[in-house]
């Protein structure tokens, strides 16, 4: 994070979802209990100066935490949730029944707080972290469909997580981006497909970003199936390009894991599959822009309809793919 001037405050990650600024401590125990996990909190003196930012989504909540002061959490087994603490500024000391503890540094480290665990966690005054909520489901559920069998165990995470690490560092930068974007007006907030996608992506870095019972299965490589086995995949990516389509539900279609869907695209037609639905949904937008009236037409309404949010890139790719603009295509209807 990038030092800030001298006696200038910077805005905090996701202040357009804010949901408390307080300076009492029952407010700000009750506010974390209720967005993330009932807990004790204890602070000297009771002085604080707590922020909660937090949004909530299908996938999992995403919010930012400070406390200004040397807070102490100390947090019963949530039995359904885990949750993410990755320190963005200061530092924290924690631990956990089992007897491991973790130390995090500013961009550096963070921790995995397990649902059958009794955590502690200590903050420095100037600590500042940004905090996920994942239910055990949606992840076991998650690591499932990458390993192609059933999940249903707790994933029993090392308690810290190295940001130092290319898994690490993806992980955080991948959070940051998704905060930074929900904040931007016409971001992932208007973009479910973009977001759930985008949620999907950070939940995979965190699995491989984690040690835990399941990584070596999660790194080891698999082998693509027959080139039949795309069959299906494709024509229900035909069926269904104009709907929020993900890696995991192609996958369920085609009966495979994640990464074998991954790597017999890549071995088959040199591409991810959400490269290839990219290249269908263009293909459709051609289609629909060639059969349209161009004084009845605006591009943008189609591309939208095909998924297409970020008007410009559409362009890029649209040109990339067919030699021309969209709006060039649309002109040509009438010439």
């Amino acid at each position: 994070m990038a030092a800030r001037p001298e006696g200038v405050q910077a805005e905090a990650p996701l202040s357009r979802y804010r949901v408390l600024g307080t300076r009492s401590l029952e407010e700000a125990r009750d506010a974390v209990t209720r967005i993330y996990l009932d807990h004790d909190l204890t602070v000297p003196g009771n002085e604080l100066d707590m922020t909660l930012n937090s949004t909530a989504d299908r996938m999992f909540t995403v919010g930012y935490l400070s406390y200004r002061s040397c807070a102490k959490l100390v947090m019963p087994p949530t039995e359904d949730c885990y949750h993410v603490n990755l320190t963005i500024a200061g530092r924290t000391d924690a631990d956990r029944t089992d007897g491991r503890r973790a130390t995090t540094r500013a961009r550096t480290s963070g921790v995995v707080l397990l649902p059958d665990q009794v955590n502690t966690v200590r903050w420095s005054p100037d600590a500042e972290q940004l905090i996920l909520k994942i239910g055990r489901r949606t992840l076991e559920t998650h690591l499932g469909e990458h390993l192609n069998r059933p999940v249903d165990e707790v994933l029993d995470f090392d308690f810290g997580i190295d940001f130092t690490t290319p898994a690490g560092s993806t992980l955080l930068s991948s959070v940051e981006f998704l905060a930074r974007e929900l904040e931007r007006p016409g971001g992932l907030a208007d973009m479910p497909i973009a977001r759930e996608q985008l949620e999907a992506f950070v939940m995979t870095q965190l699995l491989h970003a984690g040690r835990h019972q399941f990584a070596d299965d999660l790194a080891a490589p698999d082998d693509p199936v027959r080139q039949s086995r795309l069959g299906p995949v494709i024509e229900y990516m035909e069926a269904h390009a104009d709907e929020p389509l993900t890696p995991q539900e192609l996958a369920k279609v085609g009966c495979m894991s994640v990464r074998t869907l991954h790597a017999t695209f890549q071995q088959v037609l040199g591409e991810s599959p959400m490269n290839h639905l990219r290249r269908i949904r263009l293909d459709h937008v051609r289609a629909e822009l060639l059969r349209s009236d161009p004084a009845l037409t605006r591009v943008t309404d189609i591309a939208l309809r095909w998924g297409f949010f970020h008007q410009s890139r559409f362009a890029q790719q649209y040109r990339e793919r067919f030699g021309e603009l969209p709006r060039e295509t649309l002109r040509a209807v009438s010439a």
